[in-house]
């Protein structure tokens, strides 16, 4: 089964986890509009075209100004390696948010 980006990095930000209190809910762990994209639930496989993930504890702005920093992380390279060809780019995935 594929993992999410909470159960991988342990964040606690997914609903219901033990950070929310603190950093408040993830917007990956509620966009349902990207509900199974790259296996996911909801955008936990697609956190790095969201605003507001956390990365190295801070939360993160837009996808214009996170994006370098999410193509070097290990989860963003398990997705792609894990999905294959059947790997959602990036673009498509904007293009469901709109």
């Amino acid at each position: 089964m594929a993992k999410n980006c909470w159960e991988v990095k342990h964040c606690g930000r997914e609903v219901g986890g033990a950070k929310v209190a603190q950093l408040g809910v993830c917007p990956a762990s509620k966009e349902s509009k990207l509900h199974g994209v790259n296996s996911g639930k909801n955008a936990g496989r697609s956190c790095w075209a969201l605003a507001g993930t956390l990365c190295g504890g801070v939360v993160q702005g837009t996808f214009a100004t996170k994006m370098t920093n999410c193509k070097a992380c290990e989860f963003y390279g398990m997705v792609r390696a894990e999905e294959g060809s059947g790997y959602v780019m990036t673009t498509a995935i904007l293009g469901r948010l709109n």
